[in-house]
């Protein structure tokens, strides 16, 4: 399975903009520039795009995790931070914190914690980051 994307960036990175697209058509020219990635701009840009991808993805690993426990989530909220840092060898994502709340009937805190700590590391774009990952996951009654 193969998913795609394209960007167009057109002029200097601080004047310049450029705009996102999607196979799906979910994005369709979506605007990204200097200010959306650095300051207060209007779009979107890449380190928020892969917050909403760890969001879903870790989401959908959660629920899988805890099927493999016979449990069914009613309900699985998923936020990420994504942290871009200067570094020594230029901009880098340094961290992506997860924070998760989850309502889960009939499951222990034990088989929770279980399921979002297999989750958090089998998700496929936990996967594919370099950062660190750290998560706060919270079982609701």
């Amino acid at each position: 399975m193969k998913r795609k994307a394209s960007a167009l960036w057109k002029g200097s990175i601080k004047e310049g903009k450029g705009t996102i697209s999607t196979d799906s058509g979910v994005l369709s020219d979506t605007q990204y520039s200097f200010a959306t990635r650095f300051a207060d701009g209007k779009g979107t840009n890449p380190e928020e795009l892969i917050a909403a991808a760890h969001a879903g993805c870790f989401s959908m690993a959660l629920s899988n995790e805890l099927g493999k426990a016979g449990l069914t989530p009613e309900s699985i909220r998923t936020g990420a931070v994504v942290t871009l840092e200067q570094t020594a060898s230029g901009f880098a994502i340094t961290a992506v914190h997860l924070d998760v709340s989850a309502k889960v009937p009939g499951a222990t805190r034990q088989a929770f914690e279980a399921a979002a700590g297999s989750a958090k590391s089998g998700c496929p774009v936990s996967k594919v980051l370099k950062a660190d990952i750290t998560m706060d996951a919270k079982l609701e009654s």
